[in-house]
C-alpha cells in the first residue's frame, strides 16, 4: 500500500477560469478533485486549498502559511500546485523550513479550463515522482524532475530548464 499524499491548492494558472464578461483570468474553484477522477488515480490523496492566487501576487505570509501547511501535515509526501513565475521562490523557503519531507512543486502554463493544458501532465508527473523521491524538494514541470535549486523558468521560452 502506498503512503497518503497531501496536495495543496494555492491557485496559479493550474485554476484559473476565463471570466467572459470581464475578459479577465479568474479564481472560482480549484479542478483538482475532478482531474484526480479524471486521471482515474488509485492513490490517497488529500486535497486542501490553502489560497487562490497568482504567483506575481503571492506574500511572504503566503509562503509562510504554505510551509507550515507542509510541516503540520502528517503525510510525508506533498504535492503543491502553484503559480510557475514564483514556483522555485516557494521552494526556497520550504526547503528552508520543512524537513522529512518529499515536496513536488507543480503548475500549468495554460489553465485546465482551457481544455489543451499541460496541468493534468504535470499532475500525474509531480504524484508519480512524489512517491520515489527521496526527503526534499522538488519541481515537476512537463516530464522533468528538477532540484528546486537547480532550474529556473526561462522568460523567454515559458519552459522551465537546469541551471547548474
Amino acid at each position: 500500500m502506498n503512503e497518503p499524499i497531501r496536495l495543496f491548492v494555492t491557485g496559479g494558472t493550474f485554476d484559473k477560469e476565463y471570466d467572459e464578461i470581464h475578459g479577465t483570468l479568474d479564481f472560482r474553484d480549484t479542478h483538482l478533485p475532478e482531474m484526480l477522477q479524471m486521471a482515474r488515480a488509485r492513490l490517497e490523496v488529500s486535497v486542501r486549498t490553502l489560497m487562490m492566487v497568482d504567483s506575481l501576487e503571492m506574500s511572504d505570509a503566503d509562503r509562510d502559511l504554505i510551509a507550515s501547511n507542509c510541516r503540520d501535515a502528517p503525510e510525508p509526501h506533498v504535492v503543491i500546485t502553484h503559480g510557475t513565475d514564483t514556483m522555485v521562490d516557494t521552494a526556497r523557503v520550504l526547503a528552508e523550513r520543512v524537513r522529512d519531507k518529499t515536496i513536488v512543486l507543480t503548475g500549468a502554463m495554460i489553465p485546465i479550463a482551457f481544455g489543451s493544458s499541460d496541468g493534468l501532465f504535470n499532475l500525474g508527473g509531480a504524484l508519480t515522482v512524489v512517491q520515489v523521491l527521496p526527503p526534499g524538494v522538488y519541481i515537476a514541470m512537463n516530464g522533468r524532475i528538477f532540484d528546486w535549486d537547480k532550474v529556473r523558468k526561462n522568460p523567454d521560452t515559458g519552459v522551465f530548464e537546469a541551471v547548474a
